[in-house]
């Protein structure tokens, strides 16, 4: 169990990433293939205790076998048990490029705690991890540098980049339901829908773990950045900022069913003014309470108009527990711009 323990100061300082954070998902996706295997054969480690989302296993079942393995010293870096160095997070970074620039400039001392192996000084710390690619890496040498920034962008760009537009969508859909959570409920109801085995206890947030322990935020807040590929909860420490918490955006998939036999029938319900103006609504996420509200109808017909565009592929929904997030897909996005 791991508890992150707030103060007044932390709770006032929630803030959301604004987008998905390309570096630690290309780190944490390398993880998820080493965990599940190659086209269903067994990984190295066991299934996760937290299943992935849906669309990340189908992710993974496109890929050609070793996929993980072709992500080369990447592969040697992050582990099948949850860990991953937090120098592969590199939070603040706006794009691939950016985050990779910062990780491998990382210090080699920094790197040696992250990687709890020797510093080249010959001190050491922490439990022992990767091993003797992981040691070149953190003594610093330009070769072993350059290998971790060709290894990770080559991996990136035919691995995850081509899903990077739904990864995005995904993303911006689960922040605006995290922040309608927040307007709506206030912190307790962020908190408490961040993760359906996870507990809200004021002021302790209980995150399951199999090691535990105890995380004072110390006044500095909680930066909360969704992940597309990991299965369960990652806690970034940083002294002089706030501790970033990683965890899994909700699955659209769970619980919201499209009917894709039924599509061109429900293309032509969309003729009616006040569906149009419902998809055009759209183009901000909303709740069915929000979109009954900017609408100016009932639930159940706020209801209605979402599940009919949720079937001609218009709308995207999203549940966690009582409330659901409506969003635009693409060809939602391509329809209201002609």
């Amino acid at each position: 169990m791991i508890r992150l323990h707030f103060t007044a100061d932390d709770l006032r300082r929630i803030t959301l990433a604004p987008a998905a954070n390309a570096l630690s998902e290309t780190a944490l996706s390398v993880r998820l293939s080493l965990r599940l295997g190659a086209r269903g054969g067994v990984g190295r480690g066991p299934v996760p205790a937290h299943r992935p989302r849906s669309a990340a296993r189908e992710w993974h079942r496109s890929l050609r076998p070793g996929a993980a393995a072709r992500a080369g010293v990447l592969a040697e870096l992050v582990a099948e048990d949850g860990f991953l160095p937090d120098f592969l997070l590199q939070p603040a970074a706006h794009d691939f490029a950016e985050g990779l620039d910062a990780a491998a400039s990382t210090p080699p001392e920094r790197l040696a705690l992250d990687l709890g192996v020797p510093d080249p000084s010959g001190r050491h710390s922490g439990p022992d991890r990767p091993g003797r690619w992981a040691r070149r890496l953190a003594q610093g040498p330009s070769a072993a540098t350059r290998a971790l920034r060709e290894d990770t962008r080559r991996y990136f760009e035919t691995h995850v980049e081509p899903l990077w537009p739904r990864i995005r969508r995904d993303t911006l859909a689960d922040r605006a339901l995290r922040s309608e959570m927040l307007l709506r409920g206030g912190v307790d109801a962020l908190l408490t829908t961040l993760g359906t085995t996870w507990r809200w206890q004021p002021p302790t947030l209980h995150l399951p773990s199999p090691s535990t322990y105890d995380v004072p935020l110390c006044g500095r807040g909680l930066l909360l950045l969704p992940s597309w590929f990991t299965t369960g909860p990652m806690v970034m420490y940083r002294p002089e900022a706030p501790t970033v918490l990683v965890y899994p955006l909700h699955d659209g998939a769970d619980g919201i069913a499209a009917d894709d036999d039924g599509r061109p029938e429900a293309l032509a319900a969309l003729l009616g003014r006040t569906r149009a103006h419902v998809l055009g609504l759209l183009r901000s996420p909303a709740t069915t309470t929000a979109l009954a509200e900017r609408a100016c109808v009932s639930l159940a017909a706020a209801s209605g108009h979402a599940a009919v565009l949720r079937a001609a592929g218009l709308v995207d929904t999203v549940r966690t527990g009582t409330a659901v997030l409506h969003s635009l897909t693409p060809l939602g996005h391509s329809l209201l711009e002609g």
